[in-house]
């Protein structure tokens, strides 16, 4: 295969690669990267394979070690052109750097050992990074979930105005669901098995040949292999490779994360439509090339359209798993080189823009408190209809009031008026006589929020804290186009 080059400029380049996702998940997806691990496999391999008794010399592990990293790209690239097999391809250019190695490399071994034990190690790793990530979100949301947890906004059902909710509170939802996404990785990571050591059509037939029959070796070189490589467990059983379900578990909780990211991303769009609370904007950002007023929210928009991509592959991977016809079939392969890294490179770009938002949200009280103004009015009415009756009158008339005046000041509204008067409409009305201080007080916003403030320091506290607390990876802060 011909190699495209970074600088090269007349060839098509990933946009993840290019402009979005992070310098660490791109190197963890990279070929050093893979290709490097491959090589641990193999010395993995063959370092089990000594302590077991095969006639392996210390000369040739040494080899081996010494080249675990310096990948001759262009060889390998050679090798692939005359055997149309990458694997073999990297079998013998290993070969050529460590020649006293060279028979004992691959031994018994079949290609989806390297490719999927490097697999598995690579995805466990990328979830890492995104919990760094999700971690990070977290944080900051923590942050301005309190600070914004007494202020009134309005809460929305069906997209609808409904009741009053906070600004930090609804920040709590976003979290939630970042939680959830939390929980998840926790148990993929945990739970991530090994493909570990298990031959052609995963019977370790191979192995129990080059052990003479005992299956006892064959099972401890299993055990050996996935505990140098970090891993507690390999599958139990496999076919040629391990079950591609397990892709469709790791990508699903994937998508989870893009999925939680994108809901997120609508509420700041529109959010931001309402004047309410705004992602950052730079000092020289341009938010349209015509209208030269716009500030559009293009990180939001972008982490939107980054997800839907990432959703669109989730079900790719359990296509992938139904076809798998009996111990395997590599239509696969070419799929999973695009399906995998991709998910994983396009939900680290929605956290990179995610933690970029987060950072940066910009909330305006004036207007927030306006729009509740608008229609607390209208909210209050069964406060009002209390105090009607408190003060000797009848419920039912109440009501009949309140109707009248909610309904006309509601059109004045839409007609253009400059805010609801609803309030001022009763305290005018004879017929109703509550005095307008009276009625203004009925409708303080903070009366109409519950539990809001409470419920987000107890959220903080019970269950965001000890995932705060938790030793985490550092999150890499570079510099990325957002």
């Amino acid at each position: 295969m011909d190699s495209v080059t970074a600088s090269d400029r007349s060839s098509y380049q990933s946009p993840l690669a290019d402009r979005y996702a992070s310098r660490a998940m791109l190197t963890l997806w990279g070929p050093q990267e893979r290709y490097g691990l491959w090589r641990r496999l193999w010395l993995a391999l063959a370092e089990a394979q000594q302590s077991l008794g095969i006639a392996i010399p210390d000369e040739a592990l040494t080899g081996m070690r010494a080249h675990l990293d310096d990948i001759d790209f262009d060889a390998v690239a050679e090798y692939e052109r005359k055997f149309r097999h990458d694997v073999m391809a990297h079998v013998h250019a290993f070969g050529d750097v460590a020649p006293e190695a060279r028979k004992f490399i691959h031994l018994g071994a079949t290609s989806c050992y390297v490719t999927d034990n490097a697999e598995l190690i690579l995805m466990r790793r990328g979830l890492g990074l995104l919990r760094a990530k999700l971690l990070d979100a977290l944080d900051a949301l923590s942050g301005f979930a309190r600070e914004w947890k007494d202020v009134p906004a309005l809460g929305y059902t069906h997209l609808q105005p409904a009741q009053l909710t906070t600004v930090g509170k609804r920040a709590t939802l976003w979290m939630q669901d970042i939680l959830l996404d939390l929980e998840d990785l926790e148990f993929r990571i945990s739970s991530l098995p090994f493909r570990g050591v298990k031959g052609t059509t995963g019977t370790q037939a191979s192995f129990l040949s080059l052990f003479d029959g005992d299956h006892a070796k064959v099972r401890e070189l299993d055990r050996m292999v996935c505990a140098t490589m970090g891993f507690a467990t390999s599958i139990p059983v496999s076919g040629q490779t391990y079950s591609r379900k397990i892709d469709a578990q790791v990508l699903g909780v994937v998508a989870g994360i893009a999925a939680t990211a994108s809901k997120f991303s609508g509420d700041i769009r529109m959010l931001q439509a309402f004047g309410e609370i705004e992602e950052p904007f730079e000092k020289n950002q341009i938010g349209s090339s015509a209208m030269a007023y716009k500030r559009n929210p293009m990180r939001s928009e972008r982490i939107a359209a980054l997800a839907r991509f990432v959703l669109s592959l989730e079900p790719n991977a359990n296509q992938t798993h139904a076809v798998q016809y009996f111990e395997r079939t590599l239509d696969d392969s070419a799929n999973r080189r695009l399906a995998i890294p991709e998910s994983f490179l396009a939900t680290d770009a929605i956290l990179v823009l995610l933690q970029n938002v987060v950072r940066g949200l910009e909330v305006h009280p004036a207007r927030i408190r306006r729009r509740v103004d608008d229609e607390l009015p209208f909210m209050a009415t069964e406060e009002l209809i209390v105090r009607f009756v408190r003060a000797g009158g009848d419920r039912q008339e109440a009501h009949e009031i309140i109707r009248g005046h909610s309904i006309a000041a509601a059109r004045a509204v839409k007609d253009g008026a400059a805010r609801n008067d609803m309030l001022e409409r009763l305290a005018a009305d004879p017929a109703f006589g509550v005095p307008l201080e009276d009625l203004q007080a009925v409708a303080e916003p903070a009366r109409f929020v519950g539990r809001a403030p409470q419920q987000v320091e107890e959220f903080l506290e019970e269950h965001v804290a000890p995932w705060l607390s938790c030793e985490r990876a550092s999150v890499d802060q570079e510099e990325v186009r957002v």
